[in-house]
């Protein structure tokens, strides 16, 4: 049987059906579109995800291997016909057969919130344009005089680094502006002066 969306559900779904022209809906033959959907939440909560955002379980988000960020999807469940619209902010799931990985929220609404996984079909709703350009960020402090020494030490190797201070007192460093064509490069440069695992951000 079909499940039925919440109010809030449904007017987010209608939301996003606005804001989607005629000409937005997308060839889907270059990304998998059949598989097993699985779910994270617990302790990612609160954490960024792989374009910059804060993580919020509650809201209907997912993640997936390759397409852009800010797609549109719809994930319908094989077995009972239940269907969620999520919005791609995040990157996985990284183990095989699975073809994306849901908000809590999300799975909530195909019921397979207990059993963890379930076969869906996706259906591309809107293919978003990605953006070119990368912020790569190398550390995070809470004391702004060390966040200050890691941007001198890029600067010795070639990079204009930049600290970004969040609301909450933290001082990211950070490397803008990188086009997605030189990433593979600077990245490598950067693990050669040891930071071997950035995090690559849209914004």
């Amino acid at each position: 049987m079909r499940r039925f969306f919440s109010v809030g559900t449904l007017v987010l779904s209608l939301w996003f059906g606005f804001l989607l022209p005629v000409t937005a809906f997308a060839d889907d033959s270059q990304h998998e579109t059949t598989g097993l959907a699985s779910w994270y939440g617990g302790k990612f909560q609160g954490r960024l995800t792989a374009n910059g955002e804060i993580f919020d379980t509650n809201t209907l988000t997912a993640a997936h291997q390759t397409l852009p960020f800010g797609s549109i999807v719809k994930v319908v469940r094989a077995e009972t016909d239940d269907e969620v619209i999520v919005r791609i902010n995040d990157r996985g799931p990284f183990v095989d057969g699975r073809i994306i990985d849901l908000s809590r929220a999300a799975a909530d609404i195909l019921g397979m919130t207990a059993q963890g996984v379930a076969p869906v079909q996706l259906e591309i709703l809107h293919l978003a344009v990605e953006p070119q350009f990368r912020t790569i960020q190398l550390g995070a402090f809470s004391v702004r005089e060390n966040a200050a020494a890691e941007v001198e030490k890029l600067k010795m190797h070639g990079f204009a680094g930049a600290i970004e201070t969040t609301a909450s007192g933290v001082h990211r460093v950070i490397v803008q502006g990188v086009h997605l064509r030189d990433l593979e490069t600077v990245t490598a440069r950067l693990a050669e002066i040891g930071y071997s695992n950035p995090l690559v951000r849209v914004k």
